[in-house]
C-alpha cells in the first residue's frame, strides 16, 4: 500500500532533484541522511513506479518514489 507524504526537497547545480526530509500527515518530520541511489524502478509492495531515491534516514535504509509529482512509500517503510 502506498503511503503519500510531504518531501521537502531542492534542485542542486546540475538540476537534479533531491529529496531533504520526509514529513508524514502527523507533523513527524524526518531527515534524509545521505542518498545512495537514484533510478527508475517499480515499487514491489506498494505497486506503481517513478523514480526511486534510496535514502537512508536515521541509519538505515528506506525507498521514496515521486511518481509523477507525488511522493510515496511503501506503508510499512516509515522510519
Amino acid at each position: 500500500m502506498k503511503q503519500y507524504v510531504k518531501v521537502n526537497a531542492t534542485f542542486d547545480c546540475d538540476g537534479n532533484l533531491l529529496p531533504e526530509y520526509i514529513c508524514w500527515d502527523n507533523g513527524k518530520r524526518y531527515q534524509i541522511d545521505r542518498i545512495t541511489d537514484i533510478r527508475y524502478a517499480a515499487s514491489l509492495k506498494a505497486g506503481g513506479a517513478g523514480i526511486r531515491y534510496t535514502c537512508i534516514i536515521m541509519g538505515r535504509e528506506r525507498f521514496l518514489f515521486l511518481e509523477e509529482n507525488r511522493w510515496f512509500v511503501d506503508a510499512k517503510e516509515k522510519p
